[in-house]
């Protein structure tokens, strides 16, 4: 029987937070004929009335702040004293999008040529459906939604299920902004529909955040249509630390990276490997950091870890755990330390893993939680082998004073974002893209907006005698 209300468990008591009504086969339908009909007017508005509209958009879902931070923290778990810092990030990013909009869409003039008038124009793709996930839900969905209104485009939103407050406060934002219309619409929907949706030839393009699973089931649905599809999937983000590196200021980065949002990050750190001569060191100092957290509800301003999504996630990495620690590695944390941490519930304590290697899942699939693996290396050579052996590739990063050497090392990495010391941040002004089984294509950055247009030449012959 097909699910017609969505229940979103709150992964703070395990409570029912939110319930919603899913869409149905007819509320996609109006609504893909609504986003036609919008965008075939919002293709013809100026720059200026685009990013007016856009402008208002984010001033009215930042006005919102001190009702998402709570929000965030019953839907997925993020505690109170950080959830801001998602409103800021959503800011940043689409301010700067919609500031280099005019300039990255301008038509291309190709030269001179008597008799002539040649030039490339940007056009906007038509309708797009963003497919956002749950851990980042205002960064993840900022990413496509507003470049590709930016862009021209009318955009459909379907938000994880697990957040779909997210998707409602940005259609709140749009409707206050004076938004036309259908321009932009969301929708709670099944996974049956999602994938019916996207098969649609009405929609024109599809910006997809998840699993692999998930892209390999979006690439599916799409199979029979030549549209573009943007795939940011799954990450075994790793880090070198070489023996030159400030070891004070790694360990405060990397702990923040593997720990921050309780390791559900796509670009968090995930598997560390560090120069023989600083490792002892390194390793002191990241434990004791670490043993500094406080696990405990999201809604308590003290609290640094917050539960993790669902029970079942936990679980899934506590199995990773107890695998690597069967097969040779040391658990440094004891999770008796963290007397919120208990079995069969979402609250994980934090945990570091040394005398791990690459036969052991928590170094090689993705763990997407508070664990983290740490190698001894003796080699910048054997770094570099260790840390291109992943089906992933989103970001890796590299501490160390020596910037010639970080660069000359990032270039043996096969990744789409490479740090020298820092991790975890994604620059608005830079392309966010990943390599292998981190899926294809681009948001952000001048080039983001590549993929949310198509180039139309215009051929005008001015003289005809």
């Amino acid at each position: 029987m097909t699910a017609t209300t969505l229940k979103v468990v709150s992964p703070v008591d395990g409570s029912i937070y939110v319930e919603r009504p899913l869409a149905t086969a007819r509320d996609v339908d109006e609504a893909l004929n609504e986003a036609r009909r919008a965008q075939a007017s919002w293709k013809l508005m100026t720059m200026d009335e685009r990013a007016g509209l856009c402008l208002r958009f984010v001033d009215a879902l930042v006005a919102m702040k001190d009702d998402i931070v709570p929000e965030l923290a019953w839907q997925m778990g993020r505690p109170i004293a950080y959830g801001a810092g998602e409103v800021r990030g959503f800011e940043e990013r689409a301010r700067y999008m919609i500031g280099i909009a005019a300039e990255t869409l301008a038509d291309i003039d190709v030269g001179p040529k008597e008799g002539f008038n040649r030039y490339i124009k940007r056009e906007p793709l038509g309708v797009v459906f963003a497919i956002a996930a749950w851990n980042y839900p205002y960064l993840i969905a900022v990413n496509s939604v507003v470049p590709a209104i930016m862009a021209g485009n009318a955009v459909i939103l379907k938000h994880s299920g697990q957040t779909p407050l997210c998707a409602e406060r940005f259609a709140q934002a749009f409707e206050k902004a004076g938004a036309p219309d259908g321009l932009f619409a969301a929708l709670h929907m099944t996974r049956e529909l999602t994938e019916k949706t996207i098969g649609d030839p009405r929609v024109d393009f599809v910006a997809f955040t998840g699993s692999v699973a998930g892209g390999h089931a979006v690439v599916k649905a799409a199979a029979e249509r030549f549209i573009g599809i943007g795939l940011e999937l799954g990450g075994k983000d790793p880090a070198y630390v070489r023996p030159d590196a400030n070891v004070a200021h790694a360990v405060e980065n990397l702990v923040d990276g593997a720990f921050f949002n309780s390791g559900q990050s796509c670009c968090g750190m995930e598997r560390l490997y560090v120069h023989a001569d600083v490792y002892d060191k390194f390793v002191e100092g990241f434990v004791d950091l670490t043993r500094k957290y406080k696990l405990g509800s999201p809604l308590d301003g003290t609290t640094t870890l917050g539960p993790m999504v669902r029970s079942s996630a936990a679980a899934f990495v506590r199995g990773q755990i107890e695998s690597a620690v069967r097969g040779g590695a040391k658990a440094l944390i004891d999770e008796k330390a963290f007397p919120a941490s208990k079995a069969g519930t979402p609250y994980l304590a934090p945990q570091v893993l040394v005398n791990v290697n690459h036969q052991m899942d928590v170094m090689r699939e993705e763990t997407f939680g508070p664990a983290i693996g740490i190698m001894k290396v003796n080699s910048d050579d054997e770094a570099v082998q260790l840390m291109n052996d992943s089906p992933y590739g989103l970001t890796a990063a590299i501490w160390t004073e020596d910037e010639d050497a970080a660069i000359a090392i990032g270039d043996r990495i096969d990744t789409g974002t490479w740090f020298m010391n820092r991790c975890d941040y994604l620059d608005p002004a830079l392309a966010w893209t990943g390599v292998k089984d981190t899926g294809r294509g681009c948001t952000l950055s001048r080039v983001g907006y590549e993929y949310l247009t198509r180039p139309k030449s215009y051929h005008l012959r001015t003289k005809t005698s």
